[in-house]
């Protein structure tokens, strides 16, 4: 008999749209398996480059143009690097989905349990990544655990149709259980990797809280800047994840033109009792705007860098350069002569470098932009003739003396009536003579007030040999509070010690740092 009209609504026919539901089912519960093996991999490791998103970090600032990196330093700064790392986070969750979605498939095929598929695929796509073993096993376990909460009750590896609601039960199981290693990752990881030891006995020297109290003392009180020991200190590198360095196992080489290579340990260098110092030292982002934040000071302990040179027999009046290479694979080249002056931290502000700013040992070279401040460092190696570093090779020239800046950022109207303005200013080792401040324009000028300059450290020595009066290469607050009546312009300039007055013409910050006056529109 043939079907009449109205009889096909009784078929059990499955809609074309229904035929696509086990693949997309599939595809979320791989998805969420990758959700949880980066989760499950933060848990266990924290931000190290153990993590497995790190290295698909370093492939994204390795692949991406240098006119991007350019273009995103300048246009997005903190954001570009953050919008990189979620890329990466991104790319990382996909491969993990897709060798998920790879040991559901095979699960299937062979009528297995999918759980322990999908860990092994999981420690797999882990193992290759970092090959650090906690975090392959927690990455292929937290997968695996996801695939086996989703096949609860909805069948083992398949979106079993003859059971209600099943398909999306599973789904939904496979969500809460990202969900829920997601968020207990962030938890366990946060902070994993910081964990740098205080000061062997576990207190700050006399030396360091002396100074650090003058320089509490000399701060200006001016709301809405940083005092002149920073409380919160800017970071710029070249990787999101920062390298993870043991002390026990670090060494310093120096290398390239000297008599011989001469290796150091960190408990040489900081064994040095007799060369310690303390320096109060500013540093400054080439690639900062003209008025950004990504200049601050600390009080950095360490050793001078002639104490290591003296002993490979290197001249530092030589005519050539020096590349100091970093844990992180970053390198800067600079003039040898540079080096007279520097310094090699392994502390800052009275306790151990953290992670962040190049523990166990950085290098201090004054005056000089931030780029040559190599942290994490490895080796100094010195080189016959010039070599580009590597933002050099990026088009930048960063490795010159830093560009005087004063910069404006504090407005604060005061309960008489009268306006206070404020900001730091900085012009490396040349130091800074006076601020000025126009509150019409530029048509006139008056002079601001200077927060007394920085403590010279211990060590630190002045131009005639002898112990020097104030730290050589740190910033000083200005302050200015007047009177208005009517919305005015706010622009600023500084002097530097040599009595050079900071180039009104602005520049980018790309290539050699930016330039030019502050200004600011300003409401009464």
């Amino acid at each position: 008999m043939t079907d009449g009209p109205g009889e096909s609504a009784n078929r059990s026919d499955t809609p074309a749209e229904d035929s696509d539901r086990p693949l997309l089912e599939s595809a979320v519960v791989a998805a969420s398996a990758g959700v949880a093996a980066v989760g499950g991999s933060y848990a266990a490791v924290g931000f190290t480059p153990a993590f497995v998103a790190a290295p698909v970090s370093d492939f994204v600032v390795a692949s991406t143009p240098d006119a991007v990196i350019t273009w995103s330093i300048q246009t997005l700064g903190n954001l570009g690097s953050q919008l990189g790392f979620l890329l990466a986070l991104a790319l990382t969750v996909g491969l993990f989905a897709l060798t998920s979605a790879v040991g559901i498939a095979l699960a299937a095929r062979f009528e297995v349990p999918a759980s322990p598929v999908v860990a092994v695929a999981g420690v797999a796509a882990a193992l290759a990544l970092t090959g650090a073993a906690a975090s392959t096993l927690a990455a292929g376990a937290s997968a695996g655990l996801v695939a086996g909460l989703a096949s609860v009750g909805g069948g083992a590896n398949r979106s079993d149709s003859t059971v209600p609601g099943a398909p999306r039960r599973r789904v939904l199981q496979a969500l809460a259980g990202a969900f829920a290693v997601g968020g207990t990752g962030a938890v366990l990881g946060s902070g994993r990797g910081d964990e740098i030891p205080a000061p062997d006995d576990g207190s700050v020297s006399a030396d360091v809280e002396s100074l650090l109290g003058e320089a509490e003392g000399r701060s200006l009180d001016v709301e809405g800047i940083e005092p002149l020991v920073s409380e919160q200190f800017y970071q710029v590198d070249i990787n999101n994840v920062d390298p993870t360095v043991d002390r026990e196992n670090w060494t310093l080489r120096v290398t390239g033109a000297v008599e011989e290579d001469v290796e150091f340990g960190y408990d040489e260098i900081a064994g040095m009792s007799e060369s310690v110092e303390h320096r109060f030292v500013t540093l400054r982002c080439v690639g900062e705007g003209l008025n950004g934040k990504k200049m601050d000071t600390a009080l950095w302990t360490g050793v001078p860098v002639t104490d290591l040179l003296d002993a490979a027999g290197i001249d530092t009046s030589g005519n050539c350069c020096v590349m100091l290479r970093a844990a992180d694979d970053y390198f800067e080249e600079f003039p040898l002569s540079a080096l007279r002056n520097g310094f090699l931290a392994f502390e800052m502000n009275g306790r151990r470098l953290p992670r962040s700013h190049g523990y166990p040992v950085r290098a201090l070279i004054p005056g000089h932009w931030g780029e040559i401040n190599v942290k994490w460092l490895t080796e100094i190696e010195v080189l016959e003739r010039e070599a580009k570093g590597y933002w050099e090779k990026r088009g930048w020239h960063g490795t010159g003396p830093v560009n005087t800046v004063a910069k404006l950022h504090a407005v604060n109207h005061l309960d008489g009536g009268e306006i206070q303005v404020g900001g730091h200013a900085y012009a490396g080792t040349r130091g800074i003579r006076k601020v000025e401040v126009s509150t019409d324009g530029g048509a006139s000028w008056s002079e601001a007030t200077l927060s007394d300059p920085l403590p010279a450290g211990t060590g630190e020595r002045g131009p005639s040999g002898g112990r020097a009066e104030s730290a050589e290469d740190a910033w000083r607050q200005w302050e200015y509070t007047y009177e208005a009546a009517a919305p005015h312009e706010v622009v600023v300039r500084a002097t530097d010690g040599e009595g050079t007055l900071q180039p009104s013409e602005e520049s980018e910050s790309f290539p050699s740092g930016p330039t030019g006056w502050v200004s600011r529109r300003v409401e009464p």
